[in-house]
């Protein structure tokens, strides 16, 4: 019975695109503050630098061990805001060159946490900080940004919400390919090992290892062996998959853990897709009995396609965090290319789909003249479905300069190529120049 699970495994590894997309080193840089902005960015380097000296090394030994593609390794850190404020500087550029710096140092993939928590108001850095991200990311290769707008315990500071679709805009104007670096979101996790949007939180240990699993592929070639049989089939058949794809990404992330002698975090068990053939979160839902992705039935569908993974996840793993369920990027994503290009997915539904998967409206890119005020407004609107359900949501929209609605923009790797969807065309701005807070919904209120 034994060798049968272990062929099983290799079987997904091989043909089913089954994969640890990432392991995470989550770093605090609290202990790095200093009014000194030149002696903190040299202690961010050096605590980088030798806490993570391990991690590409060790996640390659792995792989190499255990046959189990790692295709990622990554650092996230205390959200600079937090730690440049002490400063005083009116630019916080150099924080995220010193990040970048450091992560070419380790030849890691990704570097998180250029990030602000402004969902209640701003502190000292956090003006600073989001004022300097677009040219902190044209400036940087490795470093992702974030910024939390909202969450269900504070409500939306709509202060922030319209900066954020200012500097959306005029990081496209700098670099359009910088914006697949800078997520905005409602409720944001402090464990994600997911990039864009990853960041440590201060609630975190000072170092710890996260797991990002992922395996589209894998459910999707499980659910070609029930085809006709009930829903409730098909949620067993995902759960019981989702606990076989948690169970490796645990041992993984025990290992890493033991090996770089840092404490083991969180598994994310999010269903993760790439641009590659059979490995599309599109096409799960297809399996389920969908002609195309898109149409009616999609929005059920996805709810119980998540909420099986999370059922078999945590049934795994007595660790899972992160944002754990099923991404929808658009263009990293084959199966929902050819449902936008078909005309069966629009802005619309994937806005009513963010309402029961894990993240929000993903890779998309618009006509670069969209209004600054129009990209606000779809970050107030994922907020809002963030802030009711007590989930988090999120915006990483890219606005293509000379791009017009039909076209296509090629990004490249895992983040693939993605056609320019229509945005609506009714103005917002009135509304985002009001500012102010919308107030938290009643549910928050529960002490």
């Amino acid at each position: 019975m034994e060798s049968e699970k272990i062929l099983e495994t290799i079987h997904m590894i091989s043909d089913e695109n089954l994969d640890v997309r990432t392991i995470t080193m989550g770093i605090s840089l609290l202990d790095c503050i200093d009014s000194d902005s030149d002696k903190a960015c040299q202690k961010i380097y050096d605590k980088i630098t030798t806490k993570a000296r391990n991690l590409v090394k060790v996640g390659e030994q792995i792989q190499e061990e255990y046959g189990i593609p790692i295709i990622n390794k990554r650092v996230t850190v205390t959200p600079i805001s937090l730690i440049a404020a002490a400063s005083h500087d009116q630019d916080y550029v150099k924080y995220a060159l010193t990040l970048d710096k450091a992560a070419h140092t380790l030849g890691i993939d990704f570097i998180g946490g250029y990030s602000a928590l402004v969902q209640k108001g701003y502190q000292s850095g956090d003006k600073t900080l989001i004022k300097s991200i677009p040219e902190a990311l044209a400036q940087t290769d490795l470093v992702c940004a974030s910024v939390n707008v909202g969450s269900t315990r504070s409500g939306i500071n709509m202060d922030a919400v319209a900066e954020m679709g200012q500097a959306v805009k005029k990081a496209s104007e700098l670099d359009f390919m910088t914006n697949a670096k800078m997520v905005v979101f409602c409720n944001a996790v402090e464990d994600n090992p997911f990039m864009a949007g990853g960041f440590c939180g201060v609630s975190e240990p000072d170092t710890v290892i996260n797991v990002g699993v992922s395996g589209p592929g894998v459910v999707k070639k499980a659910l070609e062996k029930v085809k006709g049989a009930s829903m409730d089939v098909v949620a067993e058949t995902i759960k019981q998959t989702a606990f076989k794809v948690t169970r490796m990404g645990q041992m993984v992330g025990a290992v890493a853990s033991e090996r770089l002698g840092v404490p083991f975090g969180i598994v994310d068990l999010s269903l993760a897709p790439t641009p590659a053939v059979g490995d599309s979160v599109a096409q799960v839902l297809e399996e389920i009995g969908l002609e195309q992705v898109g149409t009616h039935g999609t929005t059920a569908a996805l709810a119980m396609l998540n909420d099986a993974v999370k059922k078999g996840g945590i049934m795994a793993c007595s660790h899972v965090g992160g944002l754990s369920g099923a991404f929808i990027p658009v263009s990293e994503d084959a199966g929902m290319i050819d449902a936008v290009n078909a005309g069966t997915l629009t802005l619309s539904k994937l806005e009513a789909m963010t309402a029961v998967c894990s993240v929000g409206l993903d890779m998309i890119a618009v006509p670069g003249d969209t209004p600054a005020e129009t990209i606000s407004a779809m970050i107030a609107d994922e907020a809002a479905i963030g802030m009711i359900n007590n989930k988090t949501t999120a915006v990483r929209v890219i606005p293509v300069p000379g791009k017009k609605v039909g076209e296509t923009v090629e990004f490249g790797g895992l983040l693939g190529h993605a056609p320019i969807m229509g945005v609506n065309p009714a103005s917002s701005a009135d509304m985002i120049h009001r500012g102010g807070l919308i107030p938290a919904p009643i549910h928050s209120f529960k002490n």
